[in-house]
C-alpha cells in the first residue's frame, strides 16, 4: 500500500550523493520529491554508529528518490542540509503505508 498522496504536503529537492573523486563530493541531478516534512530535533544513529542530532525528517513514497547518506537536500525556504540516513518501511503486502523515512542533519 502506498503512502496516501494527501499526506505528501511538502516538497524537497534531493541531489543524490554519488561518491567522491579528486575534485570532492559528486552529486546527481536534483530531484523534486513530494513528501511529508517533520521539522523536529531528535538524536539518531548515523551509518558509522555515531549519535547525531537530526533537525528534520521527511517521509515519501519508496520509489520517489534514493537518498543515500551525504545527499544534499533543499527544504522549503531554501534551507540546505544533508541526509544522515534513510530507512525503508515496507509492510510486505500488509495494509500499512509503505514509505521511505529520510533523516536530515
Amino acid at each position: 500500500m502506498l503512502i496516501p498522496g494527501f499526506l505528501l504536503r511538502h516538497q524537497v529537492t534531493v541531489e543524490p550523493y554519488l561518491g567522491d573523486n579528486g575534485y570532492g563530493p559528486q552529486y546527481g541531478d536534483p530531484v523534486t520529491v513530494r513528501c511529508f516534512l517533520e521539522e523536529k530535533t531528535r538524536l539518531v544513529r548515523a551509518p558509522d554508529g555515531r549519535e547525531v542530532t537530526s533537525s528534520s525528517t521527511f517521509y515519501c513514497r519508496l520509489d520517489a528518490v534514493d537518498a543515500q547518506p551525504e545527499s544534499k537536500v533543499t527544504l522549503p525556504g531554501d534551507r540546505s542540509t544533508t541526509v544522515i540516513q534513510q530507512a525503508r518501511h515496507d509492510g510486505g503486502g500488509l495494509p500499512t503505508p509503505d514509505h521511505l523515512e529520510v533523516q536530515l542533519q
